[in-house]
């Protein structure tokens, strides 16, 4: 996954619960630029864990890939020409 970086998945629908296909990702909270601070989150051996942001419980779902998420409109994918800070 190092060619793509760690997937990032948010919950600005306000769904109950995010299955996701990756043990290892990126909780941003809401879509920026109301997002929290973008965490690392790690399963572990567990199957689900809660963002200790924003209380989203997220579940492994095996049958997703890594970048992938039921509802798949909680994948976040930057643009980084807008979502970037200036420098």
């Amino acid at each position: 996954m190092a060619d793509k970086g760690t997937p990032h998945f948010h919950n600005e629908p306000g769904v109950s619960v995010i299955h996701v296909g990756s043990k290892e990702f990126m909780c941003i909270g809401a879509k920026p630029p109301f997002d929290h601070p973008h965490i690392f989150l790690d399963m572990g051996s567990d199957d689900e864990i809660v963002c200790s942001y924003c209380s989203t419980l997220f579940k492994y779902d095996p049958s997703l890939k890594a970048d992938q998420a039921r509802p798949a409109e909680c994948v976040w994918q930057p643009d980084y020409e807008t979502d970037s800070p200036a420098v």
